[in-house]
């Protein structure tokens, strides 16, 4: 199995200043007070190295909420089934399939790009990575996107 990126929910008061600030920069740009990161920086007080450390590891809890549609990327081994074996599983899991992209098998391997709603989901994202990782074949599972319908 893979080593995949842990995610942990933090109370705000528990996190860095810098940390506050890439928030605060974050939202200045989301809200167009700000045009630009050197702008959204400057008016809360912020290295441009410290915002580009932080920027894709940390945003607020309503808008991870929000997010239903998730992006998966797939490292494959070309075997019968295992497309059949990996469907099922976001089936059980209530995830609606969006879109399915498989390239052409190379050399015994195969890429597959999904794109699911998880509206209905019945457990956890990282719950459900671990059982499709689980699966024979399934060489790597890759968060790539999120965002909303």
């Amino acid at each position: 199995m893979s080593q995949r990126e842990q995610y942990y929910l933090v109370r705000k008061d528990v996190l860095s200043e810098s940390m506050l600030k890439v928030l605060e920069a974050k939202e200045l740009l989301e809200t167009g007070k700000a045009r630009s990161v050197t702008e959204a920086v400057r008016m809360v007080d912020l290295s441009r190295s410290a915002y580009y450390k932080y920027k894709d590891g940390i945003l607020p809890f309503q808008k991870i909420i929000k997010e239903r549609v998730v992006t998966l990327f797939f490292h494959l081994e070309d075997r019968a089934g295992i497309l059949k074996s990996l469907l099922n599983i976001l089936s059980e899991a209530n995830c609606n399939v969006l879109t399915i992209h498989q390239s052409i098998p190379l050399q015994g391997r195969a890429n597959v790009s999904l794109s699911m709603d998880t509206t209905s989901i019945n457990l956890s994202l990282s719950d459900l990575i671990e059982q499709l990782e689980r699966l024979i074949g399934v060489e790597k599972v890759d968060i790539v996107g999120t965002g909303g319908i």
